[in-house]
């Protein structure tokens, strides 16, 4: 696999980030499946759409590409704050690849994203631009990529080595068992999953659980029963496969 940006694509534009965003879309374009359905080939949109970059013809996914130079981080620049926090709550929103590349154009790395992993409190909002700024007081949005759950975060290339597409696809699969488009209640299973992420062990208990009521009242401050709530996500875990039942209030990690 060719893992170069094919820089002659940018010959004919000024602006760095519209010569990174032809290049890494060409690249993609080229060189990735589908990690929905596994089709050999995702195509390049139109301009004009208004959030999405590439999309599968075969399952009709669509795809965002946010490309960073260098290691992607802890965060990802995103666009406007208010229009990322419309996207979330909307159906439309596209799964995000997230590439990353090295000073002479070398992909290095590519992580999708799924939709439905994305909540309000992975989303960081930026300072206002200055008044003397061009688009004074408007306001971005950064996108908290380490507080994603880490089933969220597929690796697809990881320092050059591609996975196997099949893995990928069963992967996308499971995960997929955690849609939900109440963006109430997936922000309630994204906290908890990540919660027992945490957890250093394979087997935990409730008592366990329990250790992340206060971080998780600060996050859901209208709730007044944390703990109920963490036991019913608990269920909703198991009941998609991803946590078993050992014994009353003790479980295991399964993916």
């Amino acid at each position: 696999m060719n893992f170069s940006f094919d820089t002659s694509l940018a010959e004919n534009y000024r602006s760095n980030s519209q010569k990174i965003r032809v290049m890494s879309e060409s690249w993609v374009e080229n060189n990735v499946f589908c990690p929905i359905c596994g089709n050999n080939q995702i195509s390049n949109l139109d301009n004009n759409m208004p959030v999405a970059d590439l999309r599968c013809d075969n399952c009709g996914g669509i795809y965002e590409l946010k490309s960073k130079k260098g290691e992607i981080g802890n965060k990802v620049i995103d666009g406007a704050y208010s229009t990322m926090l419309e996207r979330i709550n909307s159906s439309s929103n596209p799964d995000l690849f997230v590439l990353s590349y090295t000073e002479n154009y070398q992909v290095t790395d590519l992580i999708l994203i799924p939709k439905f992993f994305f909540v309000e409190s992975i989303i960081e909002r930026r300072k206002p631009l200055a008044p003397t700024a061009k688009r004074a007081g408007w306001i971005g949005c950064n996108i908290v990529f380490g507080d994603i759950p880490s089933q969220g975060r597929i690796k697809i290339v990881e320092n050059q080595k591609m996975y196997d597409p099949a893995e990928i696809v069963e992967r996308y699969a499971q995960v997929r068992k955690l849609q939900t488009d109440n963006i109430e209640n997936r922000g309630w299973l994204m906290d908890v999953l990540s919660c027992v992420n945490s957890i250093d062990t394979v087997d935990f208990s409730l008592k366990d659980m329990y250790s992340f009521v206060e971080k998780l009242r600060k996050k859901h401050i209208n709730n007044k029963n944390i703990e109920a709530k963490i036991r019913q996500q608990l269920q909703i875990l198991r009941d998609k496969g991803f946590i078993e039942f050992t014994a009353r209030g003790h479980y295991r990690k399964l993916l």
